[in-house]
């Protein structure tokens, strides 16, 4: 067979990612302390990078910052080919096998424009087990380790709204310190979910983490181990006595002799009275909110961004036409020509970063407004499409943009991400019923039945159904069993027995 060569002429359609497209995708995923970080290291690289720190900067040398008034969430100015490489899915930025850590900043050219955006506005472990060595030298800490745990906690939208509050509210040293009704109170929660919500998280690792006293927390770590009999509970109730070492008092109170005081006492020393002592207080950062949501006289709420956070770069005009002027050779010119493409492009990218933002925690408090007027079970079922269909985006920039971003509001500091739920089909095709606006119907329904009249699931789906909601046998199920709700047989039994 005769080989031949030949050329051919094909023409194909491909996306490139620019070094500009990887800069405005890795700032707009960045937290506002990373973000803080990397304009500093940008600053110390590039000469013509100007970082104001008042409002004093020569006019020459800067435009005119673009003030909170002008600002329309329907401005379409300045956005175009920012907002078109910004835009872009998941599947089209990272190369396959690469996750988002593989696009790096570089530094190349790009459409110059100024913006200065400073006047906007659980496993557990025994203490033994326990490695404290090695969670120091981690830049992991307490706050961090308990959020990862939330992940898989596997509670409703609702309670991880409320865990998630509860983990901020823990201090370094791993106690919860907020009383449970001022979080019920501020979420607009009921007291005895936000209980429950507590005993789920005292379940996570280190061991008596978020407990609310010493006594508590030691009687956690007890628990654990299996260790917490009637005795020991009365010594955790009078550990003043241990203090004091009034070992004929102990005796008393525990109802135990000398040898089993001594062994009691032994085990309690054992115990570690501060659960985040293994994480170092030094890493910890303050969390700043990136979106700040006030409410208005008229009922509404008004949506800003929190200037502190958002980073006063602009580039110095003047000091470049300085420098251009003077004799230079190729590479020379070819490094001053890459920074100010790249000064102009950074600039560009955290003013549409900024707009993001901004446009997301909008539509989101639009969404979301009842949670805001009456509380987190009002919470509606909201998904990434939803949003980015409403701000005319991709759902990799809203699940970006969501991500290490937090909003203060009236009712305390979330994280974006936080107002996604999920949603139950309404029958006739109409609105959505949230997930957990379904499971507290459930829990109602089961709470009213009297003895002789118990709803099996079957008979819960009939009663869901004629209020317009559309579920399925298993789904009631699985809401009952989250809730701690027996079977409907094993709750007839209990009535009998009762």
């Amino acid at each position: 067979m005769a080989m031949k060569h030949s050329l051919d002429m094909r023409q194909g359609q491909s996306l490139v990612m620019t070094p500009q497209l990887q800069q405005a995708i890795k700032l707009l995923q960045l937290s506002n302390q990373e973000l803080a970080e990397f304009v500093e290291a940008e600053l110390e690289r590039n000469p013509l990078l100007l970082k104001v720190e008042d409002d004093s900067a020569p006019a020459a040398e800067t435009v005119e910052p673009q003030g909170r008034d002008e600002l329309s969430l329907d401005d379409r100015s300045g956005q175009g080919e920012a907002r078109e490489q910004l835009d872009a899915p998941g599947e089209d930025v990272y190369e396959p096998g690469t996750g988002s850590d593989a696009a790096e900043p570089v530094s190349a050219s790009g459409p110059s424009a100024t913006t200065d955006w400073s006047t906007a506005g659980s496993g557990h472990q025994s203490s033994d087990d326990f490695d404290y060595t090695a969670n120091l030298s981690s830049d992991v800490t307490l706050a961090e380790h308990l959020h990862m745990q939330l992940n898989f906690a596997g509670l409703s939208d609702v309670d991880r709204l409320i865990a998630a509050r509860l983990i901020d509210e823990t201090d370094e040293t791993g106690y919860l310190r907020t009383p449970l009704e001022d979080v019920a109170r501020s979420l607009g929660a009921d007291i005895a979910n936000v209980e429950a919500v507590l005993t789920v998280c005292q379940g996570f690792d280190p061991t008596g983490v978020m407990a609310r006293s010493i006594p508590e927390c030691l009687g956690l770590q007890l628990k654990e181990r299996g260790r917490l009999d009637p005795a020991m509970q009365a010594m955790l109730d009078n550990l003043h006595m241990v203090a004091k070492h009034d070992l004929k008092a102990l005796m008393d109170v525990c109802g135990v002799d000398k040898a089993d005081i001594q062994d009691m006492l032994l085990e309690l020393r054992q115990l570690s009275p501060k659960p985040g002592a293994g994480f170092s207080s030094d890493t910890t950062v303050a969390v700043a909110p990136d979106v700040y949501i006030r409410e208005l006289p008229n009922g509404m709420y008004a949506v800003e961004l929190n200037s502190e956070t958002l980073p006063r770069v602009l580039m110095d005009k003047a000091y470049y036409a300085e420098v251009t002027a003077l004799p230079m050779r190729d590479k020379e010119k070819e490094f001053i020509s890459e920074c100010a493409a790249s000064a102009t492009w950074l600039i560009k990218s955290l003013d549409q970063r900024a707009r993001t933002i901004l446009k997301v925690a909008s539509e989101i408090v639009r969404q979301q407004d009842g949670f805001f007027a009456h509380g987190v079970a009002h919470l509606r079922p909201l998904n990434l499409k939803q949003v980015a269909d409403a701000i005319e985006m991709h759902e990799s920039t809203v699940s970006r943009v969501t991500t290490n971003k937090y909003m203060a509001t009236p009712r305390g500091l979330f994280e974006l991400k936080y107002f996604f739920s999920a949603s139950i089909p309404a029958t006739g095709g109409g609105e959505a019923h949230s997930a957990e606006a379904v499971r507290h119907r459930i829990k109602q329904l089961i709470e009213d039945e009297q003895s002789d009249d118990v709803l099996s699931d079957d008979q819960i789906v009939e009663i869901l159904t004629s209020f317009g909601i559309e579920i399925a046998r298993r789904t009631v199920a699985k809401y009952r069993e989250s809730l701690n709700i027996p079977s409907s047989v094993q709750r007839r039994r209990m009535g009998k027995t009762g």
